[in-house]
């Protein structure tokens, strides 16, 4: 390996841009001299990852959206495999993003290349199959749900449960509340309805107009809730024009002035649940992508918090149901204090115990080391 490992990180998305820099900064910290490449974003770039592709093409979503776009992905991944053979790459390094980077562990394995898998596929819920195949092309499975050590392990991976990335945030300071409140003209002390439509454009252009419709009807019911919009650094400013209330651009800072939350259902979902704040999950998806997911996906719940703690702590919504009216109805009683609130409350709790690791430092040190074992094992 020389002066350091060559090693290839693969993301995706924004969410594995964001974990995939994390990993980075440990990763140079424990190899000075390493060399980082890989599908790589513009935090993963400034950590010092090497990017070989362009990343804006990459973080489409749902089986339709992905079919239009299988020459691309089909030309990329042999190209990628290609440029991982010419560099002599010691480590692959897939993170999430499964459509893409199952078949790029498969290659890598077949190789003879080492893999490490950081933020395992969810074939758990919608093709089980799957992660026997995921065993055979990893040398190690870094997941971040308490629940699928064990899984993957039945499946014969050596995977590991290096426990939750947004326990790492150091709960650093926040934009004081009537900093925040005064930067977005809203009255400190009335309570906040944070609207969180998503990460992709696809998806705020599914959920914010449902979601807004929704908190009309929340205020015009409790004169007391303000509604703000999250809005996701990955998507335009352009799309949230339409929407009738203040735009916040840090959603960790939201979440710690927020009363109550209406989360499209995902990673914000384990977000609003260790800020416990009690929300309402939903989701809509292309009518084909969900008719196929209804015939493949095999869990009780869809949204993260509520398959973490192994019981419907937030109600959810789907499809047909993300409507403002159910939105509404389902919000009201989580903005009164009472039993339904205080339910709620217990159960976010219970969150962030699952997702608790006992070990030292980050997850992405976690990772690190994993990395370390198997290069030293070579």
């Amino acid at each position: 390996m020389g002066s350091g490992p060559t090693i290839f990180l693969s993301a995706g998305e924004p969410s594995g841009d964001l974990h995939g820099s994390a990993l980075a900064e440990a990763l140079r910290r424990r190899w000075p001299h390493a060399r980082l490449l890989g599908l790589a974003g513009p935090r993963m770039e400034a950590a010092g990852v090497e990017a070989v592709a362009p990343f804006d093409r990459l973080a489409l979503m749902g089986f339709v959206e992905v079919v239009r776009h299988i020459p691309f992905y089909a030309g990329l991944l042999r190209r990628t495999v290609q440029r991982i053979i010419d560099e002599q790459v010691d480590l692959v390094i897939p993170i999430d993003y499964p459509g893409y980077n199952l078949r790029l562990a498969r290659r890598a394995a077949a190789r003879g290349i080492p893999v490490l898998y950081y933020i395992a596929p969810q074939v758990w819920a919608w093709h089980r199959s799957r992660a026997a195949t995921l065993a055979k092309s990893t040398d190690r499975l870094a997941v971040i749900l308490p629940f699928e050590e064990r899984l993957f392990r039945g499946y014969g991976a050596s995977a590991r449960f290096v426990g939750h990335p947004l326990l790492d945030d150091d709960g650093g300071p926040r934009q004081p509340r009537e900093a925040f409140c005064a930067a977005l003209g809203l009255d400190p002390g009335r309570r906040i309805l944070a609207l969180f439509p998503g990460s992709r454009l696809q998806e705020v252009e599914r959920h914010l107009e449902p979601f807004v419709a929704a908190a009309k009807r929340v205020v015009e019911a409790r004169w007391h809730v303000q509604p703000v919009i999250a809005r996701s650094p990955d998507v335009p400013e352009s799309a949230y024009r339409a929407a009738s209330y203040p735009v916040a651009e840090e959603s960790r800072t939201l979440l710690a002035h927020a009363h109550v939350a209406l989360v499209k259902s995902g990673t914000t979902t384990l977000e609003a649940a260790l800020a416990e704040v009690p929300m309402v999950i939903a989701y809509r998806t292309h009518p084909a992508t969900y008719w196929l997911a209804r015939r493949l996906v095999k869990v009780d719940h869809v949204g993260l918090a509520n398959l973490v703690a192994g019981s419907r702590v937030a109600p959810e919504l789907l499809q047909d149901e993300v409507t403002p009216a159910t939105l509404a109805g389902q919000l009201l009683p989580l903005v009164d204090e009472g039993p339904t609130r205080d339910a709620a409350l217990r159960g976010l709790r219970s969150v962030r115990d699952a997702l608790h690791v006992d070990e030292p430092g980050t997850t992405a040190e976690r990772v690190a080391s994993l990395a370390g074992e198997i290069l030293e094992g070579r």
